[in-house]
């Protein structure tokens, strides 16, 4: 066909004539999916091997999760928070339960969530650890991806995030990620928390080295500090087990989730923690007017649902070990690091071949979606509901484009 007779090209064109160019989306303009599959508005078929950087845990339009959506839309979508709805307590509970925690905080965004967890963790630092007024600092690390909103990108690292946006939040100190030394010696007595991916996935699914994570929690609760494990995108199934802590048998004071909670339907983050934490925000302290909506509640819900099965996590365990395997295989052909933790993967492009963009854009041609960070590197993140053989279709394509 030619572009004339083509949807896709003037869909792109369109988009890029409309909209601010805050993103650099592949040029694929998708209309309908089902599963690990999309379909463009042209009716070609892609695997997704991103989904919705891990909000698509669940697969594209997940049975259970449609019917919960649609149900509820038939009955109550919006109430605010000023008043209780008969899906928020189910949510709430059935959540803190996952958790193994005594409260949840609902929230939308990802990003919502960890400027709770920083207000939150600020509060608990002079209401109950006693830091003078104004003075409270966060320890957070070099690399990481917690949000874009102007506090958050305050302690960025990156500086196509941070760059322009000043004047910057004060109160957060930036330590190398996996160094437990440099962490343990940035905390002083008015610090407050310590703030972590336990994976990070924007910087390319970097797994800090074993033992780091069982260290940064002792050392917040030998000198009395709140450990907060941004989960949003490494939470949830996404690492083969519930959460990503869990690997190292790891219980943060704070958990921060969003993406997946949403079952790809409805934007939905939470704050999990005991109440001796986020008892210390009262009425009118903090809020969002959607957060904890009826929609919302109704699909999280079945999320948390599915996952106290545990039918998820195990499938991420041994897929991702299939993934490994291939992955591993094109190490020396093409890779030069993989980094692998259920089905999330960092895979490092020999720079000279080509840029983490152009692989991206190669396995488009060839059908498979994924989506490049700092330059050569690209990630994999498929939905959970993925294949055998939609894994193997996936690592095939990867070594057709490095090998051309």
């Amino acid at each position: 066909m030619v572009d004339d007779i083509l949807r896709t090209p003037g869909a792109v064109r369109d988009a890029e004539r409309w909209t601010a160019h805050n993103y650099h989306p592949l040029p694929v303009v998708i209309s309908s999916a089902e599963g690990a599959w999309l379909t463009d508005v042209d009716g070609k078929r892609y695997l997704d091997c991103l989904a919705g950087y891990s909000a698509l845990n669940f697969g594209h339009r997940h049975p259970q999760l449609i019917s919960a959506a649609h149900a509820q839309l038939d009955r109550l979508t919006l109430t605010s928070r000023a008043f209780i709805h008969d899906q928020f307590a189910d949510f709430c509970r059935e959540l803190a339960e996952l958790c193994g925690k005594d409260l949840v905080l609902p929230m939308n965004t990802g990003a919502e969530a960890v400027e709770t967890g920083i207000k939150v963790a600020r509060k608990w630092g002079y209401q109950v650890k006693g830091v003078p007024a104004g003075q409270a600092n966060i320890v957070v690390a070099e690399g990481n991806f917690h949000g874009r909103t102007t506090t958050i990108v305050s302690f960025s690292t990156d500086e196509d995030a941070r760059a322009d946006f000043g004047p910057y939040t004060p109160g957060f100190t930036v330590v190398p990620y996996g160094d437990l030394d440099a962490l343990t010696a940035a905390i002083d007595e008015n610090t407050v928390a310590v703030l972590l991916e336990p994976i990070q996935g924007e910087q390319g699914v970097v797994v800090p080295p074993e033992g780091y994570l069982p260290g940064v929690r002792q050392v917040c609760t030998d000198r009395n500090v709140l450990f907060i494990a941004d989960e949003i995108q490494s939470g949830l199934g996404r690492t083969g087990a519930t959460f990503a802590c869990d690997h190292e048998g790891v219980v943060p004071d704070m958990y921060l989730l969003g993406k997946a909670l949403g079952g790809g339907i409805v934007p939905v983050s939470a704050v999990a923690a005991n109440a001796d934490v986020l008892g210390v925000l009262k009425p009118g302290q903090h809020g969002s007017t959607f957060g904890g909506n009826p929609l919302a509640c109704a699909v999280a819900v079945e999320v948390v649902r599915l996952l106290a099965t545990g039918e998820f996590q195990r499938r991420s365990a041994e897929l991702g070990e299939r993934l490994r395997a291939g992955l591993e295989g094109l190490v020396g052909k093409g890779l030069v690091g993989v980094r692998v933790r259920g089905l999330w993967a960092g895979l490092d492009i020999d720079p000279t071949l080509m840029s983490g963009r152009e692989a991206c854009e190669r396995l488009a041609a060839r059908g498979v979606l994924a989506k490049d960070t700092h330059g050569s590197t690209i990630r994999l993140a498929p939905p959970l509901v993925i294949t055998e053989a939609e894994i193997d279709l996936a690592v095939a394509a990867l070594a057709e484009v490095l090998a051309a």
